[in-house]
């Protein structure tokens, strides 16, 4: 069956990426994991070669491509290559952080991040989550508070992506000025620059995507404006419901991307590996596990690609979201791990794409809400 989820200008922009990963990044990716850092030049050139932002309007430097099929492409070119870190690192910035300013951003908002973040000179991140509440975010405990037309804002963050070295985050912080549980109306979105009081943690010594890096942000009394408010104060985590179908699908655009990538790696590994004399294709063990492991990823390719055409036609409600992160991201925890066995020893070095395939994927069942949380979403909805 021929996919059809891509047209003509799809696959000329997957020129463009493949050649990105093969000029920028190949032969470079393994030092930067061990380094837990992609060097600022990457992003720089990721923004000169149009593969930052690309919803941000054409006024703002971008190319105003509200399609999300040009973002599957990247991924999996990412994935393809090997360069998986560099597809998370790229995915904070564009699925969970520009959103919220196209949606919700003033014209000062706009003015002064949407240019810096589609030329890849301003690094961004999105701090939700705390030591105290992930996927509870009515348990935040970082806080705004005003000073005169100013905000405060005070709290801790963890497990934040390009939090080590990056510029600025989108933060949510509680601005109600209590202290109780918290409701609906208690958090507010601001985007906050690194300044007096904003600590940038250092790298998380992750078992994957170490050249994301993950770390922690700290805030004591840093001073924002009026217009550092994103939207409407009260209204933080409704912006973030409103938005959730979005991040939760591009974990799932790259959990196929693994599955498919896992099969294919498995495919190669087998028809070149021999044991008492023969291919291990041979064994009927071996084709009967590398049959079911194409059949499963282009099962969760199909479901993937109709969320991304649902997606880009306003149709992906947040139940639905769930559905297809919790699908892709077991689906590629399983196949990865199946793949890595029909490698053997190999698929335990790291230097095989499998290996690192296999510990990313473990990422995808716990970022962007664990998979509880996706059954929970799904089972209140029915």
């Amino acid at each position: 069956m021929k996919r059809a989820l891509f047209e003509e200008d799809h696959e000329q922009f997957r020129e463009l990426a493949m050649e990105f990963n093969a000029r920028e990044i190949s032969g470079k990716y393994a030092q930067w994991e061990k380094e837990h850092q992609i060097p600022r030049e990457v992003w720089q050139a990721a923004g000169e070669n149009g593969l930052l932002g690309l919803a941000v309007p054409e006024e703002f430097g971008g190319m105003g491509i509200d399609d999300y099929r040009f973002r599957v492409v990247l991924d999996e070119e990412f994935v393809r290559a090997g360069h998986l870190a560099v597809a998370l690192a790229f995915h904070l910035h564009d699925d969970l952080v520009l959103p919220y300013l196209l949606s919700y951003g003033s014209a000062e908002l706009k003015d002064k991040w949407l240019p810096r973040m589609v030329d890849g000179s301003t690094i961004t991140s999105c701090a939700f989550t705390e030591p105290g509440a992930g996927s509870d975010l009515r348990a935040v405990r970082t806080k705004a508070v005003r000073d005169g037309d100013d905000w405060l804002i005070s709290g801790q963050k963890t497990f934040i992506g390009n939090a080590a070295f990056g510029d600025a985050a989108l933060v949510l912080a509680r601005t109600d000025g209590e202290s109780g549980r918290a409701t609906e109306q208690s958090f507010s979105l601001f985007m906050v620059e690194r300044s007096e009081g904003y600590t940038n943690g250092s790298p998380f010594d992750k078992i994957g995507l170490r050249a994301s890096d993950t770390a922690e942000l700290f805030f004591d009394d840093v001073r924002v404006t009026a217009a550092d408010l994103v939207g409407e104060a009260g209204q933080g985590l409704p912006y973030v419901k409103a938005h959730l179908p979005q991040a939760r699908l591009a974990i799932a655009v790259a959990a196929s991307a693994i599955c498919t990538a896992s099969f294919e790696q498995a495919l190669e590994h087998a028809r070149n590996r021999s044991t008492f004399g023969q291919a291990l294709t041979e064994y009927q063990n071996t084709r009967f596990e590398l049959a079911n492991l194409k059949t499963e990823a282009h099962v969760t390719q199909s479901f993937v690609d109709r969320a991304v055409l649902a997606f880009n036609d306003g149709e992906l409600d947040p139940a639905e979201a769930a559905e297809v992160k919790l699908w892709a991201s077991e689906s590629a925890k399983k196949l990865s791990d199946r793949a890595l066995q029909i490698h053997g020893g190999y698929g335990y070095i790291m230097e095989y794409p499998i290996a690192q395939s296999f510990t990313a994927s473990r990422l995808l069942t716990i970022f962007g809400g664990t998979s509880e949380i996706m059954r929970e979403t799904i089972g209140r909805a029915l």
